[in-house]
């Protein structure tokens, strides 16, 4: 798996004077170095405010994406402690996306002010648990919460990390939609670097595995969930014929041992068949009058294949053609700002894109876009929208600043 470059710096660094956010802050920092915490702290305090003023002042939420690499058990208990009474929610990542763009080994950092956002944040604590009434009643209260605060208000959405190991986003989401209602919902899947061991989420100071975290945010800025990936369909289908849709297990393809028969279909060696290859060649599902990535993980010693998201016998795959990932990631951000740049985008992107884009040599120009485009967040073991949970894609909220008009699909949700 590929490594890409630590941050240079050890403190958190505030964003040039001259792309400085109108609304959003944003810090990031060496998630080795001892005080981490602290150095975000800095980071996300007010540009105009002495020194001695406390975020907790005018902060909303903070989110902090941290990479397996550090302590991150120590970084929830300092980071809690640092920012009270301020929410501090976050997940462990599979590399993280500042300033620079790609980056790992860090710490990324996201405070929203209260003067744009009123939030909300709920934990569910056991993913393997079916009752879900109790979250979606809290769900449904907190949305009524904040409508009655700020009634001339109305921009919402629905950030969710949920541990990238739980094989449960598909169920999540689903459920979480009942009560999110007409809110948009996006998010990613916790991760563990390339090593697929541990993933979990920060709450309250603590680190929790099998579990998951929604924000629910409203806003008086414009905001826009999108989802994007570069690939389309091809004529080459393949058929599942064993599953065990419970592990996200393929036994079989086209009545064949399913890692034997994918390398058939692609030309490969079935023993050489890594994740280098599953980023190159994704597979595509059809559902309703949209395709989505039904991405691959590894293979097991028997020859079946581990999936990132739900799968089943009888689902038809598609074989991706990918366009240009620089080229497309360029026109999605250009689309993005058609009527005004964003203050920010949170996004999170997955894994795979990130490997694919590494392999081809791409990984400094995407990293270049994503930095001239403001665009933070994490790497992801998977991403959610609405009702789904999806892979090798690229999911994100554009946040704008008030003066941007409701058009073109910018404004309330």
């Amino acid at each position: 798996m590929p490594r890409w470059p630590q941050y240079g710096r050890l403190g958190a660094l505030k964003d040039h004077p001259d792309t400085a956010p109108l609304l959003m802050r944003t810090a990031h920092a060496n998630c080795r170095h001892p005080e981490a915490v602290a150095q975000l702290y800095q980071g996300l305090l007010p540009q105009t405010a002495p020194p001695t003023n406390h975020p907790a002042t005018d902060l909303e939420l903070v989110l902090l994406f941290v990479s397996p690499q550090g302590d991150i058990a120590r970084i929830a208990a300092a980071a809690h402690k640092q920012f009270a009474p301020v929410p501090v929610i976050g997940c462990s990542t599979a590399g993280e996306i500042s300033q620079n763009g790609y980056g790992d080994g860090g710490i990324v950092a996201i405070g929203f002010p209260k003067s744009h956002f009123i939030a909300r944040c709920t934990l569910i604590e056991d993913l393997d648990i079916t009752e879900a009434q109790p979250a979606l009643d809290r769900i449904i209260q907190n949305r009524h919460q904040m409508a009655l605060a700020t009634p001339s208000w109305e921009s919402e959405f629905a950030f969710l990390m949920v541990d990238g190991l739980s094989r449960s986003e598909d169920a999540l989401t689903a459920k979480l939609a009942a009560g999110l209602g007409p809110v948009p919902l996006f998010g990613g899947s916790a991760g563990d670097g390339d090593a697929f061991e541990h993933t979990s989420v920060l709450f309250d100071g603590a680190v929790f595995e099998n579990a998951a975290v929604l924000a629910q945010i409203r806003s008086n800025c414009p905001i826009k969930v999108f989802k994007t990936d570069n690939l389309t369909p091809t004529e080459t289908r393949m058929v599942v014929t064993a599953a065990d849709p419970g592990q996200r297990l393929v036994h079989e393809i086209n009545a064949e041992p399913a890692a034997r028969e994918l390398a058939r279909i692609l030309g490969k060696d079935p023993d050489q068949l890594s994740t280098f290859t599953f980023a190159a060649h994704p597979l595509l599902v059809r559902l309703g009058d949209q395709h989505h990535v039904r991405a691959i993980q590894r293979v097991t010693p028997d020859g079946s294949l581990v999936f990132f998201s739900a799968i089943d016998a009888g689902m038809v795959l598609a074989l991706a053609d990918q366009q240009d990932m620089v080229v497309h990631l360029e026109q999605e951000m250009q689309g993005l700002s058609a009527q005004g740049a964003p203050d920010m985008v949170l996004a999170c992107d997955c894994l795979l894109r990130r490997i694919d884009a590494e392999q081809k040599q791409q990984a400094t120009a995407v990293s270049r876009i994503l930095s001239a485009n403001r665009v933070f967040g994490f790497s992801t073991y998977g991403e959610q929208v609405n009702s789904m949970h999806v892979n090798q894609t690229l999911t994100g909220v554009a946040i704008y600043p008030p003066s941007v008009r409701d058009t073109a699909g910018i404004g309330k949700a």
